[in-house]
């Protein structure tokens, strides 16, 4: 089955709004741009944000990030999202959407802190505070929160690097992602899954803020390494590196991870969308230097 992406507008989201939620129909409602490859993005009055799915891949991101958030968000040394309601699909949009606080702040650039140490070390901590989490998967949430080992996503990277080899290396690409599908498995633990610098907002000179946990789940703890190298140098990557605490089997793992996941990116995006482009080119750039 392809990818489903509904066709829906402005008018349409504030509609959902003041249907479902007549207390808010008085607040202005303005689309964040450019917003998510996986959610239309709004803020709702001064206080609050609309999270819509753009696709079938992120409908259940919603009812994941009510549950799970609000376990979270005391145990963790930065702010995450915090849910405030959940929308019903209506008016012809086909899937459950998402209210949340608004989170003040810029998104995080490799031009602000790729050589900042400060930074690699309170991204570690957070890190290492959501890897210690103790909490139990019901049955009931199993299939949509364990998540498999990264050779599950072996077939899509060899084709999206199929995609990007008039930008990238290809031989190289696929020496380092194939090292990473052979590389011993680690421990299991809680993961933000997306941790890269497109969903960390900072102010003041220091992250705030962690966003976008559509990918959180129980699954290998380098998944999160890829921010290291979305955003920092090599010098300060070698800092995050000694103080996140895992393994060489983990940042082997680690740096296939970011080549996955910007490949898959690069090859979606890169031609339309020149952020995204941005954020790729560097992220694959860095882990092909390892």
């Amino acid at each position: 089955m392809g990818v489903h992406r509904p066709q829906f507008d402005d008018a349409l989201v504030r509609q959902l709004v003041d249907d479902q939620f007549p207390d808010w129909a008085g607040l202005t409602l303005d689309r964040v741009l450019p917003g998510g490859s996986d959610h239309a993005i709004y803020r709702l009055g001064a206080d609050l944000s609309v999270r819509v799915p753009r696709h079938s891949g992120a409908i259940n991101d919603a009812a994941k990030v009510a549950h799970w958030l609000p376990l979270l968000a005391a145990r963790l040394p930065l702010q995450i999202p915090e849910p405030v309601a959940v929308g019903r699909p209506g008016l012809g949009y086909p899937w459950s959407w998402l209210v949340c606080r608004w989170q003040d702040g810029a998104v995080a650039t490799a031009a602000e802190f790729a050589d900042s140490v400060d930074v690699a070390l309170q991204l570690a901590d957070f890190l290492v505070a959501l890897r210690g989490i103790e909490l139990e998967v019901p049955d009931a949430w199993r299939d949509r929160i364990v998540r498999g080992p990264i050779s599950g996503r072996d077939a899509e990277t060899r084709n999206a690097i199929a995609k990007v080899g008039a930008d990238f290396d290809q031989d190289a690409l696929l020496a380092v992602w194939e090292e990473a599908v052979a590389a011993e498995p680690g421990p299991q633990s809680w993961v933000h899954g997306d941790f890269h610098s497109g969903n960390l907002l900072a102010r003041d000179g220091r992250i705030s803020t962690v966003l976008d946990f559509g990918s959180f789940g129980y699954g290998d703890p380098a998944a999160d390494l890829g921010v290291a190298y979305s955003l920092f140098t090599p010098s300060v990557r070698l800092r995050f590196r000694e103080a996140v605490g895992l393994d060489d089997a983990a940042w082997i793992r680690a740096r296939g991870d970011a080549i996955a996941g910007g490949v898959i990116a690069h090859a979606a995006y890169a031609d339309t969308q020149p952020h995204i482009r941005a954020l790729t080119t560097r992220q694959i750039g860095q882990a092909l230097m390892g």
